[in-house]
């Protein structure tokens, strides 16, 4: 139980509705557009290479779990960063986090979009 009180945004100036919509968006564009359309690319273009070396050897080394992995780990990292911001009151840290996740997966989706139409 005190795990889950540890995460709880109670005590805190933030709304946790807010908190859980914030994390959505990042997860619909960084966790599903970016890792999907990825997928994608790695999985059906022979044309198109991954560009991130990290990526890239999490791949080569660990198949596309490797991609899940990683991706994964960097998520948890900034919900990490965000949940201390939160206990913290630090809006930058408690924002930063899932706006810049959010930003990052949209470009990326959109990117490799455009990569998969040619």
């Amino acid at each position: 139980m005190d795990a889950v009180a540890s995460v709880s945004l109670d005590e805190t100036p933030f709304d946790p509705t807010e908190f859980s919509r914030l994390w959505f968006l990042s997860a619909l564009t960084y966790g599903v557009g970016d890792v999907v359309t990825t997928l994608a690319l790695v999985g059906y273009s022979a044309s198109v290479n991954e560009g991130n070396v990290l990526l890239r050897t999490a791949i080569e080394s660990f198949g596309l779990w490797g991609l899940v992995g990683v991706k994964l780990l960097a998520f948890l990292f900034c919900l990490a960063i965000s949940l201390y911001g939160a206990r913290d009151g630090d809006p930058a840290l408690y924002y930063g986090p899932p706006a810049m996740l959010a930003l990052v997966g949209a470009f990326t989706t959109a990117y490799n979009l455009r990569l998969l139409i040619g």
